[in-house]
């Protein structure tokens, strides 16, 4: 290897060991202890703060001398994330939710304003919903739906609904809005019938550090199994806690 792809090799991972420093935000983070830390001169360590800030991985604030993660990192961050396979991380909690309740579990996604049913582990019971993987679905016609789009900007979601309620009366949008609100609080939704006459489906929102919703656990069968103290007492919280620990993988910490 010649000299000058070695000096670009180490340069880069001088680089990239600033960014790991930096992004450890348990401490302030100035030009001289980072020069230390990486092995480098001032001068050195200056030009590559002064690259990375170009490229927006990294701020500097002059009021106290520091050094911050940049947007771009950030949204860099983000992209790694939605890039990892939901469904392969949800699977396990899918398969621990049916074996605790023994109904049919699905993880959902968004697509614009519908969603889809994109994977399932399928109860053993002789009666059950008909399966609906790879089915899409209007947003509003299901548990799921309803818990992925509850969360969306208010102001977004307000405009979107006046125009999929148009010719429906004031007085159902209002209550469409309150159940949506009701959602935001409680963080579950239930939907009985939605998505066929004696079927009941529940369904709680996977969601990233910054609170941007990945998609929905929604667990689903006959009505006549899931009855309201089922769900109150063993269902709800189970998909609760369940949906938590999926989020923590994309990084989500649940306020103190």
């Amino acid at each position: 290897m010649n000299k000058g792809k070695t000096s670009a090799l180490h340069t880069i991972g001088k680089a990239l060991e600033l960014i790991e420093l930096i992004a450890d935000g348990s401490s302030l983070h100035k030009l001289v202890p980072l020069a230390d830390r990486i092995g480098l001169s001032q001068i050195k360590t200056s030009r590559l703060l002064a690259m990375l800030m170009e490229r927006g991985i990294v701020e500097h604030d002059k009021e106290h001398g520091s050094y911050l993660p940049g947007i771009n990192s950030i949204r860099l961050s983000q992209k790694i994330l939605d890039g990892q396979n939901i469904i392969k991380l949800a699977r396990p909690f899918m398969e621990s939710l049916e074996k605790a309740h023994d109904e049919a579990v699905y993880v959902v996604f968004m697509k614009d304003t519908d969603v889809v049913f994109m994977d399932m582990v399928d109860t053993e019971q002789q009666v059950k919903a008909a399966p609906v993987i790879g089915q899409k679905f209007p947003f509003f016609t299901n548990a799921a739906g309803k818990v992925m789009m509850a969360f969306e900007p208010r102001d977004y979601l307000h405009k979107y609904l006046k125009k999929a309620f148009r010719k429906t009366s004031p007085q159902a949008l209002e209550r469409f809005e309150q159940e949506l609100s009701d959602i935001r609080t409680s963080r579950v939704a239930v939907d009985v019938g939605g998505l066929g006459e004696g079927i009941t489906t529940i369904a709680v929102a996977i969601t990233d550090y910054a609170g941007k919703v990945l998609g929905a656990l929604a667990l689903m069968g006959p009505s006549f199994r899931l009855f309201t103290e089922r769900l109150e007492r063993e269902i709800i919280p189970s998909l609760l806690g369940n949906a938590q620990q999926l989020s923590e993988k994309f990084g989500y910490a649940e306020a103190c």
